[in-house]
């Protein structure tokens, strides 16, 4: 299971690993992430839902709620469209001796002997999920399922499908399964997220620890915490103080009224346990993304090509700003919307589409989840004065196919990112690392890097996509030394190289 740490306390992802079966195999050559909506007060747009509630929401989602039976009625609604999953995953590791291959202690016994290739792991996970329509759609966590060479779904009836995976979006952590399923189906109602409110009565249901239809309470102790499991990707998550365990991830944090505001997905934890600490993704955000993939099998995002930062107290007394909010611009790309908008360097964007931004992640997650083509108003300060921009939302696909194209000549390589299920078998986890399909003369090449080697960092900074790579190598100058984390394909060991950039 994999774990990263929150000021100094370590965070897990809530699939709980049952087990790792090893079992022998020789292979030829070749080798759990935790889950925005902007921060601080700016929303996501509600939108079109899979399965609204009919008519307005009061912004207490509480309110005329009887909290006696509230929490009983809450499980007995719901738990029919709760789902266990289970799922397999299968990957290659290195022979566990071949690290002592240069010993000379193990060469004066044993010689030197050919490599025996790889050992083969099969993992076996479980997870949570919610039925979501009546064609057996089912919300859940990348992590659960976007690895899986298997997956298995018990419902709460007691029957059991054999899932497909849709889709996934490993930078939201959230993905949709597919169960083929005669009759009806119960399903989850989602609620707005955006009229969540801290202190707000909670419900999670799960399967921690394996524990079916499992029930617990708690309250919203916060909204809009972003960095928690990767500081790039688009969170926002709701924190709860519900009690969450491993085997919880996708299943919904729902308000007293039984309708889904969360998809929990991570913990911060010093035991690996519940520790009052969880985290939810907001549902407004989920059912943008399970659209998405519905409709197209991707996430397609809005791009305005800036780079921006937080606004911290001593820029804002040095830009002479009233407020420690907004996203101050640090860049701005060539021909890009922002660019033809009129947007300029040392510009603080405090508006966008007519919301407050609190912060660089929340105009990130805004544009992102922007459709493509739209005009927007942006609201800026600029030398103390306020101004209004108009920008039209280009795709961010397509930029980075762009840019992506332009970083590989600076590298000498083409890259890929690693499919779910071939990350397993070479002993990566969903979403990292990027694979070189071909290699050529270049700074790569000279380092003794080769094809289907794996890269996974610049520096500090994890690869997840080669557009993620290309943003990193794209702010870098001609002639710089760049440390690079790689893996290599024929034996799953990972070194450091150094590369000059040309």
């Amino acid at each position: 299971m994999k774990r990263t740490t929150l000021s100094g306390r370590p965070l897990f992802c809530l699939r709980l690993l049952l087990a790792a079966v090893l079992v022998l195999s020789v292979a030829g050559p070749g080798g759990c992430s935790d889950g925005g909506q902007p921060a601080g007060g700016k929303e996501y747009p509600p939108p079109p839902a899979i399965s609204q509630p009919a008519g307005g929401q009061m912004a207490n989602q509480n309110v005329g709620v009887n909290l006696v039976t509230g929490i009983e009625q809450v499980a007995q609604r719901t738990i029919p469209a709760v789902v266990h999953i289970e799922v397999t995953e299968r990957r290659e590791i290195p022979q566990p001796f071949l690290p002592f291959m240069n010993d000379p202690f193990f060469r004066h016994f044993f010689g030197n002997p050919e490599p025996p290739g790889k050992m083969e792991q099969e993992i076996k996970g479980i997870g949570t999920g919610m039925l979501m329509d009546a064609q057996g759609h089912i919300l859940t966590n990348y992590h659960v399922a976007g690895g899986a060479t298997k997956i298995n779904v018990l419902l709460a009836d007691g029957r059991t499908f054999s899932a497909s995976l849709v889709g996934g979006d490993p930078k939201t952590d959230l993905a949709v399964i597919q169960i083929k399923a005669s009759g009806n189906l119960p399903q989850v109602t989602f609620g707005d997220s955006n009229k969540v409110q801290v202190g707000q009565w909670v419900v999670a249901i799960g399967h921690p620890q394996g524990f079916n239809q499992t029930v617990t309470q708690g309250i919203i102790s916060a909204k809009h915490r972003s960095g928690i499991t990767e500081p790039t990707s688009y969170e926002d998550f709701l924190q709860t103080d519900a009690a969450i365990n491993p085997g919880n991830s996708g299943g919904p944090l729902l308000d007293l009224r039984g309708e889904v505001i969360g998809v929990n997905t991570a913990i911060a934890s010093t035991t690996g346990g519940f520790q009052g600490i969880g985290f939810a993704i907001p549902s407004n955000m989920a059912l943008h993304v399970a659209k998405q993939i519905l409709q197209f099998g991707e996430v397609k995002r809005g791009w305005l090509g800036v780079s921006v930062q937080d606004v911290t107290a001593d820029l804002a007394k040095a830009l002479g700003l009233k407020q420690v909010r907004g996203a101050l611009v640090a860049d701005v790309m060539p021909n890009s919307p922002a660019s033809r908008a009129g947007i300029e360097k040392g510009d603080v964007i405090v508006t966008y589409r007519g919301q407050e931004m609190a912060d660089a992640s929340a105009l990130r997650n805004a544009v992102a989840t922007t459709p493509i083509g739209e005009q927007v108003k942006i609201d800026l300060l600029r030398n103390g004065q306020r101004q209004e921009v108009t920008a039209t939302i280009g795709n961010l696909e397509k930029e980075q196919g762009m840019l992506t194209s332009s970083v590989e000549k600076r590298l000498g390589a083409k890259f890929r990112a690693v499919p779910p299920a071939e990350a397993s078998k070479v002993g990566l986890a969903p979403g990292q690392g990027v694979e070189i399909t071909a290699i050529g003369e270049g700074p790569l090449a000279r380092s003794g890097l080769e094809k289907d080697d794996f890269i996974l960092a610049v520096g500090e900074q994890p690869v997840d996509s080669p557009a993620t790579l290309a943003a990193l190598i794209r702010q870098l100058p001609p002639g710089q030394t760049v440390p690079l984390l790689v893996m290599d394909h024929r034996t799953g060991q990972t070194v450091q190289v150094q590369i000059s950039l040309r």
